[in-house]
């Protein structure tokens, strides 16, 4: 088996996935609270040389990638808009889902629907302490919202952003939009009490897009090294096979 040939076949793999995740990183560096992916590699043992080979316990690896989410914080920059939220230091907003099962996020651009409920930008729910946010539409008084995440309108509480943290952020998933759900029910959210609202303020992605297309020329030069690694070995056995076929 000619090792080095799968070798260059994995290696171009693993960087193909690369060029896809700084791809989707590119692709929602504009977007609020975004938590860019990161790829890392490691080498797997993909099994032992030949009986041919002096030492037939000489093992060969294999490039493997993996991906995971970056939770380092985004940018914190002032909008002026009472709607627009963002979280100082670890936690989620929570959202409800259509489905009624809960989602979380970083991303605080809310809006207010025409029932007066808080609202992402999906439409879906943003969920207090007690359920989702319900204002007064008929009293035309501002939202306020505290360090604390409570909100108030014309001085009467209308409910508490409901902000929670996960010990381990890797449990969750990433999903459209900006949005984070966990897959195993045995996880559950914590409170998140160090954390501090700002009200009139956004979170940008923590995607710095200059290093992602530096990152992109690396990948691009890395995945045409190794395709003219697998054109050297299938040239070199092409002409193996053609003399061998040949004697004369």
């Amino acid at each position: 088996m000619n090792v080095s040939l799968y070798q260059a076949a994995a290696a171009m793999s693993a960087h193909a996935r690369w060029q896809e995740t700084i791809s989707e990183n590119l692709a929602a560096a504009n977007i609020p609270g975004f938590k860019r992916q990161d790829l890392s590699f490691s080498a797997i043992e993909a099994g032992v040389m030949s009986q041919a080979n002096p030492d037939p316990q000489v093992q060969f690896a294999l490039p493997q990638a993996s991906r995971g989410t970056n939770f380092s914080q985004g940018e914190l920059r002032p909008t002026g808009a009472p709607t627009d939220v963002a979280i100082e230091g670890r936690g989620f907003f929570s959202v409800q889902l259509p489905n009624g099962a809960t989602a979380y996020t970083r991303d605080g651009e809310f809006h207010i629907n025409s029932s007066g409920q808080l609202t992402n930008k999906q439409g879906f729910l943003i969920l207090g302490e007690a359920g989702p946010i319900q204002l007064d539409t008929n009293s035309g008084g501002q939202m306020t919202i505290a360090p604390n995440g409570e909100i108030s309108q014309n001085g009467i509480t209308r409910g508490k952003l409901r902000v929670v943290d996960f010990p381990q952020p890797e449990v969750l998933t990433q999903q459209r939009g900006g949005l984070f759900t966990v897959e195993d029910p045995m996880i559950q959210p914590i409170d998140a009490p160090q954390t501090t609202i700002r009200q009139g303020f956004l979170e940008g992605s923590n995607v710095a897009s200059v290093l992602e297309m530096a990152n992109l020329i690396g990948v691009m030069r890395g995945f045409e090294a190794n395709q003219r690694t697998m054109q050297i070995h299938n040239d070199r056995m092409a002409r193996t096979i053609s003399e061998l076929g040949n004697p004369n």
